[in-house]
Order: structure tokens, then C-alpha cells, then sequence
């Protein structure tokens, strides 16, 4: 479930001015931060991040807005090889963590050492279907719901993968929210 928040317009416009366009996620990596979670809480934080922008991702597609759900996407794609990466012990979640945040060059190579560690293509080809929704679904706004409709599949597959690892790795305590 879903709790509403309303920012006041000003936080939003110093958000935007700053470069965050996707306001949401920009909120939801503060309150993450913030939190200052142990390694399992965050693993689990992030999965409800990448659970909840994949349906807000559905819920912009339905409304026809191709740019908002191709960030959302994006962003479930990114949560999802931020957890693998940080299970799997890879020397680019560690970087991540001493450097105070994911580049996008951390989360690509993240990707391609998942794929080839865990033999599960559809880790880099949700990779690439994210990437190519953040800078032209997103960035270039060059993409119709049709086009973001088809990089659906790789981002579900993976979501849905992550979520049975993180339970495989971390036990049957998580629940979806």
C-alpha cells in the first residue's frame, strides 16, 4: 500500500532546478538515505522501490504518458541491479557505497557481471531495455507507450527474479508493499 505525500511546489521547483526531473524517485532515494538502514532493511527498501515503480510505470502507461513510465522503469531496473549487485558481494556495489551513489557506468558493468555470474540473460536485458527508456524514453522523450510497452517484459522478468533471489538469499521474511 501506498501512502500520498504532498510536496509544497517550491521543494519541487528547487528539486527540478537542481536537475532531478523524476520527483518521485528524488524523494524516495532521500528517505532512503536518511533512514541510514542496515544492509537487509535496504535490500528490502529497495526491492518495494523497484515493486512500486513498476506499478506506477503500468499506471503512467495507462494514462498514456510514455515519458514518466519509461523513468519509472528505468528506475525499477536500476533498484533491481543495485540489490543483485550488493547480494552478490560485487566490487561495484562497494564502490557505489564509498562513493555515495550509483553511476550509471557501475550499474551497466554491475549488470554484465551479474548476467555472466548468475547465467540469467534477462539481467542485461533489462539493463539495456532501462537504459534505453532512461535516455530515449526519458531524456529525448522519443519513445510512444507502444515503444515503452514493448521494453515491458525484460523489466517485469527482472523484478520478479530479484524478488525470488532476495528471498532465496535472505529467507521467506519479505513481503511485498
Amino acid at each position: 500500500m501506498a501512502t500520498v505525500v504532498t510536496i509544497p511546489e517550491k521543494l519541487v521547483e528547487a528539486i527540478r532546478r537542481r536537475g532531478r526531473l523524476d520527483i518521485e524517485s528524488f524523494v524516495l532515494e532521500a528517505v532512503e538515505r536518511a533512514l541510514g538502514l542496515d544492509p537487509r532493511e535496504e535490500l528490502e527498501a529497495r526491492l518495494a522501490i523497484a515493486e512500486h515503480m513498476l506499478r506506477r510505470a503500468r499506471e503512467e502507461l495507462g494514462r498514456g504518458d510514455a515519458v514518466q513510465a519509461s523513468e519509472k522503469l528505468y528506475k525499477a531496473v536500476e533498484e533491481c541491479i543495485k540489490i543483485l549487485a550488493c547480494l552478490e558481494g560485487l566490487e561495484e556495489c562497494r564502490k557505489a557505497r564509498e562513493e555515495g551513489q550509483w553511476w550509471s557506468r557501475l550499474l551497466a558493468r554491475a549488470a554484465s557481471r551479474l548476467s555472466r555470474r548468475l547465467g540469467e540473460p534477462v539481467i542485461l536485458e533489462a539493463w539495456e531495455a532501462g537504459f534505453d527508456l532512461h535516455v530515449h524514453g526519458f531524456h529525448e522523450h522519443a519513445f510512444d507507450a507502444e515503444d515503452v510497452m514493448l521494453r515491458l517484459p525484460p523489466v517485469e522478468n527482472l523484478v520478479e527474479y530479484t524478488k525470488r533471489r532476495l528471498r532465496e538469499r535472505l529467507g521467506g521474511g519479505h513481503g511485498s508493499g
